[in-house]
């Protein structure tokens, strides 16, 4: 006669308890072993390029854009994410964008970029040939 096999619906809180922790020192263990063959392999870089032994990369730098359009009461907008509520409320009260451009040193507008045909994707020239 063989002994009756437990159950995990069977097991009691702290048999649980103790199960996941046997289990998650077996897993640690377990991944310890496999870095350190990793390392020994590659000599302690990561095949990714990235930082070794769990290190994590500096954060990149972020660049400061400069403004490029000027509200009425000197509130400025880089260009880039949402339209700014005071921009959009102009431009809906009949202004054009280009009536909020930040005038470079030189006295010339920031110039507007423009999509050339260029720069379009082959599906949006076969959909405008349409």
């Amino acid at each position: 006669m063989q002994p009756k096999k437990s159950t995990l619906t069977t097991l009691s809180n702290e048999a649980l308890c103790k199960l996941r922790d046997e289990i998650g020192t077996l897993l640690k263990s377990r991944a310890d072993d496999l870095q350190r063959e990793l390392n020994r392999l590659t000599g302690g870089v990561v095949a990714q390029g990235g930082p070794a032994n769990g290190e994590q990369r500096p954060p990149r730098p972020t660049r400061k854009v400069a403004p490029k359009y000027r509200g009425p009461n000197g509130e400025t907008w880089s260009g880039r994410g949402l339209k700014p509520r005071w921009l959009t409320a102009e431009i809906d009260s009949g202004k054009q964008l280009a009536d909020f451009l930040i005038a470079n040193p030189s006295g010339d507008r920031v110039p507007v970029r423009r999509i050339t045909r260029a720069s379009k994707s082959a599906t949006e020239r076969a959909a405008a040939s349409l």
